[in-house]
């Protein structure tokens, strides 16, 4: 498929500009929607002039969308949130974009929305996060059979907020984790838009369900200590009991910063490992072999090194 229309929603964001780089050396116009466009001009220079076009939308007006997805052959939605604001909850962006940009899709005889989701979206969780996520998924399934969803575990890169905020912890003697026998299956962001693309290439996956994680599935706390020996740092890994996660978590809630933990991402770690499944397909189905996370760490990590690119490498 050549020189195909793509309209990334989020495509500003972490995922969205590995994926971007991908679809622009397959030919593919890229449309990109994001709030505050004009900070994510540096995307155009990804592509050749005119391969990305950008665009300023407030996710509360879907007849602006509506113009920027009629003449697209592919639309993926990136769009999500870890936590909640006063301006942002989970229903209006989990749920209620993915159900009107799918809609939109049906409308417009797109080929196919790839709805990004994650893994854990399930209708009776006691997390609001992957209840919404759940409803997204139905809702465009539902409404468009052309729908294609995938399900990442924990995204990592070099931008991420996951293994980046735990070697910022490292400056404490002793880091308190909660859930630290939690389990999941950390995924390189560049496997996460390789994934996407091949789904977008592959005939007659169309209402499928994709859950994708790395080679290894492994524990909270033995994830903070693979990244506390990446960067030579020594130090004392103990567990968070629940009851004081949980007020740590409300007061987190009343900083005027984003919050290290919610109450919803306490419900969350209650609840079954963020592992693939065997319900849906896999990584293996998209004929890609995921890389191995803790050594691709190392490229990124070593900044939070004592000497940095100049220390022991270990």
């Amino acid at each position: 498929m050549k020189n195909q229309i793509c309209t990334i929603l989020g495509g500003g964001g972490f995922i969205g500009r590995y994926l971007v780089r991908n679809l622009t050396r397959k030919n593919y116009r890229c449309i990109i929607s994001s709030r505050k466009a004009f900070d994510k001009g540096y995307l155009k220079t990804q592509a050749t002039p005119g391969a990305i076009e950008l665009i300023d939308w407030n996710s509360n007006n879907f007849s602006e969308l509506k113009d920027a997805i009629k003449n697209s052959d592919i639309v993926i939605n990136l769009i999500g949130i870890l936590f909640e604001t006063r301006k942002q909850k989970f229903y209006n962006i989990h749920s209620k974009i993915p159900e009107a940009v799918s809609k939109i899709c049906l409308e417009s005889n797109v080929k196919k929305f790839i709805h990004v989701s994650a893994i854990g979206a399930k209708e009776n969780s006691k997390s609001i996060y992957q209840k919404s996520k759940f409803a997204g998924e139905t809702k465009a399934l539902s409404n468009f059979k052309k729908t294609i969803v995938i399900r990442p575990s924990v995204v990592c890169g070099t931008e991420d907020n996951f293994t980046n905020l735990f070697a910022k912890l490292s400056i404490l003697p002793v880091i308190p984790i909660v859930g630290i026998n939690y389990k999941f299956q950390p995924i390189l962001v560049t496997d996460v838009a390789e994934a996407i693309m091949q789904s977008i290439e592959i005939k007659n996956n169309e209402g499928k369900i994709y859950e994708i994680g790395g080679p290894k599935v492994i524990s909270f706390g033995d994830m903070v200590k693979s990244i506390l020996k990446i960067i030579n740092k020594k130090r004392i890994v103990i567990p968070m009991p629940m009851p004081l996660a949980k007020i740590q978590a409300v007061l987190n809630s009343l900083l005027p910063v984003p919050p290290i933990l919610t109450r919803d991402q306490c419900e969350i770690l209650l609840e079954e490992d963020n592992i693939v499944s065997n319900n849906n397909l896999k990584l293996k189905d998209l004929d890609i072999e995921p890389s191995n996370v803790e050594e691709e760490m190392k490229k990124w990590l070593w900044r939070y090194k004592s000497g940095g690119q100049f220390a022991k490498q270990n």
